[in-house]
């Protein structure tokens, strides 16, 4: 009994942590900074994958520290979401097994 309690406290902590993860994915830019050089000067863009399509949203001369960092966070939290998934299903393998004799 006290395993099947420690199984659902997993279940419902990693739930909970993939929740959390996949809304402050929502509150992060996708994308990447790309950096063009016209006429010798820089231009930062946000580059973003739109279906087929590449976009480019211009973000100023001035290289974009703040983005760069959020985007950062991005590729960690998607990297944090794919183990916790991984735990999840393990969880759900877990508790699929029937007792042995």
């Amino acid at each position: 009994m006290v395993l099947k309690d420690i199984l659902k406290e997993s279940m419902d902590y990693y739930l909970q942590t993939e929740k959390k993860i996949i809304a402050r994915l929502g509150r992060l830019p996708k994308g990447s900074v790309k950096k063009r050089k016209i006429g010798g000067k820089n231009y930062y863009y946000l580059q973003v994958r739109r279906g087929p399509k590449v976009v480019h949203k211009y973000l100023g001369k001035d290289e974009p520290e703040e983005i760069k960092e959020k985007i950062n966070e991005r590729m960690k939290l998607i990297k944090e979401l794919k183990k916790t998934k991984e735990m999840i299903k393990i969880l759900n393998r877990t508790k699929g097994r029937k007792k042995q004799k």
